[in-house]
């Protein structure tokens, strides 16, 4: 964001055609440089419509997965135009069981009841103690995808997902190298590139 010089996080979109199962072998021949990226998925239990307080958005949040974002940077991360319009470099995104919240937790307790653990092949990735010191609070994050959402006429629906960014530094990954991500109490997921 720095170097871009932005302010808030860009948004992209979740397709279903690129959505992958659990243990997949995703086919990155062709890709110039694939990137694997562990993240927390945020599921919307109710609409949310860019204008609600932080309450009210921690309140949507339903249930909390792991994710894996494969993504090509097939270009420089230099021009934020073609990077929103590149859909943010996404290739497939991954989810994994979820573990559902309690309305009334409060937003500060909504990351620190989980533990993360993720590997590029055999070797383990450094996860930092707090799970959004790389990508800012998830509350604050679905906020902004609502509020961004808004401002072209549309909202967050109840039952979307809004993958919250990567929680360690990107992973870049070859052919026959597997990614895999422990997301505690929820579950683990694994991804391997073909």
């Amino acid at each position: 964001m720095e170097k871009l010089g932005l302010q808030a996080p860009v948004v992209g979109h979740l397709l279903a055609s690129a959505r992958i199962a659990p243990g997949a072998t995703v086919d990155t021949r062709g890709w110039v440089k694939p990137v694997v990226e562990p993240e927390v998925s945020v599921m919307l239990s109710r609409d949310l419509d860019g204008s609600e307080d932080r309450a009210t958005v921690r309140a949507a949040i339903g249930a909390l997965a792991p994710a894996l974002e494969l993504a090509d940077l097939c270009f420089p991360p230099e021009d934020i135009e073609r990077i929103v319009a590149g859909n943010i470099y996404q290739r497939h995104v991954m989810f994994g069981p979820s573990v559902d919240l309690r309305p009334s937790e409060p937003g500060d307790a909504l990351l620190p009841s989980l533990a993360a653990r993720a590997w590029h092949g055999p070797s383990p990735l450094a996860v930092p103690a707090s799970l959004h010191a790389l990508t800012g609070d998830p509350v604050d994050i679905v906020a902004h995808v609502a509020k961004t959402l808004a401002a072209c006429g549309r909202r967050l629906r109840a039952g979307e997902c809004v993958i919250t960014g990567s929680i360690v530094p990107p992973v870049f990954g070859a052919a026959g190298d597997t990614v895999r991500y422990a997301l505690d109490p929820a579950g683990e997921i694994v991804v391997t590139l073909g």
